[in-house]
């Protein structure tokens, strides 16, 4: 695509913009609309912008399928884990609680937590949606 000089041009401008947008969409879920879902799916369509702009190998480059499979596995562990981590400190399943010594404080933890998971989960996931749809 070495003709699309314009499209590449702005495609650098914008794609940082929406990595950020997405970090404080996932942040700022604690305290407002948004969270992990809508931040993996907007992180993804960075990626996704950039390979269609740049090219599908080029993405599959910068980011590889391990890469995504490793990122899904660990943000559906990190989920699992919060809810357990509440069992052993004697609450319940994704009980926030007791994950800190005020109640206010591991409340926010576990949320910040099971988002993260969430949106590490999404993100990788949408990724290797697109990979599959868009095969060379």
């Amino acid at each position: 695509m070495g003709h699309h000089l314009v499209l590449q041009v702005i495609a650098k401008l914008l794609i940082p913009l929406i990595l950020l947008f997405a970090l404080y969409v996932q942040f700022h879920g604690d305290y407002g609309p948004g969270g992990g879902f809508q931040a993996g799916v907007i992180f993804a369509s960075g990626f996704i912008l950039y390979a269609l702009i740049y090219g599908i190998n080029n993405l599959r480059k910068v980011v590889p399928l391990g890469f995504l499979r490793i990122l899904a596995a660990l943000g559906l562990m990190l989920y699992i884990g919060t809810g357990i981590a509440g069992l052993l400190l004697g609450g319940n399943f994704l009980d926030y609680n007791v994950l800190a010594s005020d109640p206010v404080a591991g409340q926010h933890l576990g949320i910040l937590l099971i988002e993260l998971g969430v949106g590490m989960t999404v993100s990788s996931v949408m990724l290797m949606m697109f990979y599959v749809f868009a095969r060379p």
